[in-house]
């Protein structure tokens, strides 16, 4: 069965085709990020009026690539949510208008989930059931799933998410945006023992807190060499060095020291979680989950806990369409249909 896939919750367009759940045909991306830039961060109207001027291109590039012909797509799947709702309504309004006009089932889907989905493409298998944690710009949360239709949230963060943090972090070292892989490039560089930083305690020990950390990094930055406290909030700057990147020790210090506090806290419930449920299988997923120093962490701290572990393609980490074609196949198989009053579901 060949399924159309459509992702448009951020400011990725995308489409892709995929057959049978796991064999990724095509998987198409556009990406409006570098009109986000300049302002620091995704701005929702600029997301969403570049979507709607994309998204057919996009899919129409999709189904030539998978070579196919639209007669041959048995199903669209469509993120619904969580996501920026003008963007979603993109995505959603041209998946029904597909459905309508071709006559083929509708189906809307998590992206979270989809997320958790892209670690059983490309013919992968992960037995069930398994503890997952989903790690992305807007969501940090850990999951138990027992099948792609009974998933149960276990904890997520209060307050920014873990990409988040990444972002402001780089914006406070002057880095740009996106963060996560400036930051992980400086960290590099670093001495993550340098600098102690911790993430906030949580009531509920599955829960995440990242807002304290990224405002104990600004404060670090602040601080004045000489100790003498300065009476102008305002007369604080960050040196001109911090723009070449790679030659600041001190900032790549903090960037490193950033890096493994939010790293060590990710593992430390990840694997609470898996000794809470009892579970021997840990499954990664969303953009964060691409950090190559995450990634060898996560392996060797799994090892010693006995669980095992699993990770994405890179290229399946972010936002694409060909998750979101495999997990609506999976649904759709098991008895799931989404009729033509699909609405967003933007949390």
């Amino acid at each position: 069965m060949y399924v159309l896939g459509i992702e448009s919750s951020c400011d990725e367009t995308a489409a892709a085709v995929v057959k049978d759940g796991i064999r990724i045909l095509s998987n198409e991306v556009s990406s409006s990020l570098q009109f986000h830039q300049k302002y620091g961060g995704v701005v929702p109207e600029i997301a969403s009026r570049m979507q709607l001027e994309t998204i057919a291109e996009v899919a129409d590039s999709a189904i030539k690539k998978a070579r196919v012909k639209l007669k041959d797509i048995g199903l669209v799947s469509v993120t619904a949510g969580p996501g920026l709702i003008g963007s979603l309504l993109v995505g959603i309004s041209f998946a029904k208008s597909l459905s309508l006009s071709l006559s083929i089932p509708l189906l809307g889907t998590n992206h979270l989930y989809s997320h958790i989905y892209a670690n059983f493409l490309n013919g992968r298998a992960v037995e069930l059931p398994f503890v997952a944690l989903v790690v992305s710009g807007g969501h940090t949360s850990l999951f138990y799933v027992e099948d792609f239709d009974r998933i149960n949230l276990l904890g997520a963060t209060l307050d920014d998410a873990c990409g988040e943090a990444f972002d402001k972090v780089a914006k406070i070292l002057a880095l740009g945006y996106p963060g996560g892989p400036v930051i992980e490039r400086l960290a590099k560089n670093g001495n993550s023992g340098k600098i102690k930083f911790s993430c906030s305690n949580t009531k509920h020990p599955l829960d995440f807190s990242f807002s304290g950390i990224k405002t104990a990094v600004l404060y670090c930055v602040r601080r004045p060499a000489s100790g003498v406290q300065r009476r102008n909030m305002a007369q604080y700057a960050i040196p001109h060095l911090l723009r070449q990147a790679g030659r600041n020790t001190q900032y790549a210090d903090i960037a490193a020291s950033f890096q493994e506090a939010v790293i060590d806290v990710l593992i430390k419930k990840s694997l609470l979680a898996c000794k809470i449920k009892k579970a021997k299988r840990l499954v990664m997923g969303g953009g964060v989950v691409a950090n190559s120093r995450l990634r060898e962490k996560f392996y060797a701290e799994a090892e010693k806990s006995r669980v095992k572990i699993y990770f994405p393609d890179k290229k399946l980490c972010l936002d694409n369409a060909a998750m979101v074609a495999g997990l609506g196949y999976k649904l759709f198989r098991q008895g799931y249909r989404s009729n033509l009053d699909l609405n967003v579901d933007p949390n």
